[in-house]
């Protein structure tokens, strides 16, 4: 499978699992186009839902070739800016999706590098352990816009976003597994103000702990066999 197909089949199975979230789809449907392709459900401590292929490993992947971070807003999150009865703008929308992306991607090369041995490439090779990550249904409750003034906005939770997840071999595209895991961000259990500052800290740390999942997964593959 080539690089365009993956990428196609990736978008086309993220746009069906938001879909099939707004509607409220069984168990036995999300499973179904989870493993539409051969792989089988595995559990994953902290992942809502895992799939892997059948004999496949990661032990042999040293590298690993991080994707660019997709990220689709929630269909129903139209919120106003804070203080105010107009929608926020098509600007700033555009600015919170790259800055959740940027976020995510930097929590997981983060991870990798920094507190382990895995090299980040851009190059395919018969180690690299290729990542797609996909960020659906991100609904931010109290997005900071620069034009929210000196009004505040009071929440219990950040929002929430769900990590939909692909890993491939690098040079055959074969995929070897895939993830879906909701997360919201942590409820204080009263109202607390939001803003920029508060609303970074908790999608970086939701980011961190998904990075840490695929950095536990290739440590303890690498450690099969080791004394």
């Amino acid at each position: 499978m080539n690089t365009v197909k993956c990428a196609r089949t990736f978008a086309a199975l993220a746009a069906a699992f938001v879909l099939a979230s707004a509607f409220a789809a069984t168990q036995e449907d999300l499973e179904k186009a989870m493993s539409y392709d051969g792989l089988q459900k595995i559990t994953i401590k902290d992942i809502d839902l895992a799939f892997a292929r059948p004999g496949a490993t990661l032990a042999g992947y040293n590298q690993v070739k991080l994707e660019p971070v997709d990220v689709a807003f929630r269909k129903d999150w139209n919120p106003k800016v804070p203080g105010s009865s107009f929608k926020i703008s098509n600007a700033d929308r555009e600015s919170i999706r790259t800055g959740v992306a940027k976020i995510v991607y930097e929590e997981f090369a983060k991870e990798l590098q920094n507190k382990s041995s895995y090299k980040l490439t851009d190059e395919a090779g018969p180690d690299v352990l290729r990542v797609k990550v996909k960020i659906v249904n991100l609904y931010v409750n109290a997005p900071d816009t620069p034009s929210a003034g000196i009004s505040r906005q009071f929440t219990v939770s950040a929002g929430e976003m769900t990590l939909f997840a692909e890993l491939y071999d690098s040079e055959t595209g074969e995929v070897l597994a895939r993830v879906v895991d909701r997360r919201e961000g942590r409820s204080t259990g009263r109202l607390t103000i939001s803003n920029s500052v508060t609303n970074t800290d908790e999608a970086r740390s939701v980011a961190s702990a998904w990075a840490r999942v695929l950095r536990n997964g290739l440590d303890k593959a690498h450690a099969i066999g080791k004394k």
